[in-house]
């Protein structure tokens, strides 16, 4: 029998294990997992009876394989969700589909709000063109950024960097309004020293001038990605899919290893012949899929080009810190036409563009499902977020003064009370979150085709590409990769997933 070796149990690798055992029964499949825990940065953490979503994590793709693949293993809701029922609020279910104050294995479908928090106001994630957000802008800013999406419509700018990307699409003054600043929070450089092929792909064909369009197009209409209204979410966070998951493939005979840390790759005549793990377990192998982040995957390897083991060796990441925050009440007031339970802002979550706090967005779990705070009828769960860089003063901060520092940045910017008391808090660090677009990643084609030279191995998911994958699109990957192994299309299909300009906003 064959073996398959897995690094990785996130979206990507359990995707291929998935899709591996459903394909080919006879073959050995091992998912090895680093750590305790399932799902990658798609886990959901658990603190005190509150659940977690780091990094936040809509279920929405126009991929049909990946839209039947989550109904299988968990299916849409049939009857309204607790907040549903408790404002009387008309939501859109499944008929026979199951209900989700009986049962734990349900999606739920949520409505999609998010915003940009600017000048102590809120304003709409994308931009919209109304009338609130240009008297939240006030009549000067309007009126200059008005001229200067005129003038960037009518002279393009070479896009060498993510601040022309942006500076196209909406103007230099809407782009330092709404993008500089955030952009610079999330990476750590400014956005004229980053690649442009990082907005090509999240941010796609999205334009100031799409915006506008899409004010226009009727519900059920083709919309950019990033306007979406509504989207799909496992009861208990987007963890709980993954670990049932997990789960179907132990039924299926696959080994899910967890804190199994692979350290060591073997090759030979251009193959990978086994893997390494840290407590000394060499597992023979035919296939390898890989999500560990390429800087590891390189230096793991028994043999490399110099060449190559340094480019890998300085690819930048970002790394996360996300500040979970119990609360009875928030200070900002929903004045949207959203009901919600007590009031709360309607929003999943808010991108903190204000200059004078490093936090960088604001979750509010409430509204991505009541069942991940202890008592929705009660209380408002936050999560505070920080972008950071492993070694740093914000990653090795004690736990304490760092939420303290995290407490006074809300109650700063207007979004908690100066007096209202926090029930409880947790702090939770993720290691390279988010990897980066800048430094060596401008050579990183060296070492993509050095690592393509390997015929059994693929690397898959936002890691093993070192690209900001969707979820969607690292399942894809692992999709993809399982097809190339077993013959049916081209192993270069596996890095052109999330690369066409339409690939993600229509079928």
């Amino acid at each position: 029998m064959k073996r398959a070796v897995i690094i990785g149990a996130g979206p990507a690798g359990l995707t291929a294990a998935y899709e591996l055992k459903r394909k080919a029964r006879d073959w050995d499949v091992v998912v090895l997992e680093e750590t305790s825990e399932i799902g990658g940065i798609s886990r959901t953490a658990v603190y005190e009876g509150c659940r977690i979503d780091i990094g936040g994590h809509r279920f929405f793709s126009k991929s049909k394989e990946v839209n039947d693949l989550w109904a299988e293993l968990m299916p849409i809701q049939g009857k309204p969700a607790k907040d549903d029922t408790i404002l009387g609020r008309e939501c859109h279910v499944e008929a026979c589909g199951p209900d989700p104050e009986e049962t734990d294995e349900v999606m739920l479908r949520r409505h999609r709000v998010s915003r940009i928090y600017y000048l102590r106001h809120f304003f709409d994630y994308p931009i919209s063109i109304k009338p609130a957000t240009f008297i939240a802008m006030g009549l000067i800013r309007t009126w200059k950024a008005g001229w200067s999406y005129l003038y960037s419509a009518i002279k393009k700018r070479p896009e060498n960097s993510l601040e022309d990307f942006y500076i196209n699409r909406f103007g230099k003054v809407l782009y330092s309004m709404f993008f500089e600043d955030y952009t610079e929070k999330l990476w750590g450089i400014h956005p004229s020293k980053i690649d442009p092929s990082w907005g090509a792909q999240r941010v796609k064909g999205l334009s100031l001038w799409k915006a506008i369009l899409n004010i226009f197009i009727p519900k059920g209409g083709k919309k950019e990605t990033s306007l979406i209204d509504e989207f799909i979410y496992p009861k208990k966070g987007p963890g709980q899919l993954w670990e049932t998951m997990a789960a179907k493939l132990r039924g299926m005979g696959v080994e899910v290893r967890m804190n199994a840390q692979a350290v060591g790759i073997e090759t030979k005549d251009g193959q990978v012949k086994a893997v390494k793990l840290k407590d000394g377990t060499r597992l023979e192998c035919d296939a390898v899929f890989s999500s560990m982040p390429v800087k590891d995957l390189v230096a793991a390897f028994d043999q490399k080009p110099a060449e190559v083991a340094k480019i890998a060796s300085e690819l930048p990441y970002r790394d996360f810190i996300t500040v979970g925050l119990l609360v009875d009440k928030l200070a900002i007031k929903n004045q949207t036409q959203f009901k919600t339970v007590n009031n709360i802002v309607p929003d999943t979550w808010i991108y903190v563009q204000e200059r004078d706090v490093r936090m960088g967005r604001i979750q509010i779990f409430n509204n991505w499902s009541p069942y991940m705070v202890d008592d929705v009828t009660k209380h408002v769960w936050v999560g505070l977020e920080y972008f950071c860089t492993e070694g740093d003063k914000f990653w090795t901060m004690e736990d304490k003064p760092f939420i303290d520092m995290a407490v006074e940045e809300l109650r700063h910017i207007g979004v908690l009370g100066a007096d209202e008391p926090v029930i409880k808090s947790v702090r939770i660090k993720v290691k390279k979150a988010y990897p980066a677009y800048f430094g060596s990643y401008a050579e990183f084609g060296k070492v993509r085709d050095w690592l393509d030279g390997f015929g059994n191995l693929y690397c898959i998911g936002r890691n093993g590409q070192h690209r900001y994958n969707n979820m969607d699109h690292s399942m894809l990957c692992g999709i993809e990769a399982v097809r190339a192994l077993l013959g049916e299309t081209a192993k270069s299909t596996v890095w052109n997933v999330n690369t066409e300009e339409e690939y993600h906003e229509g079928k």
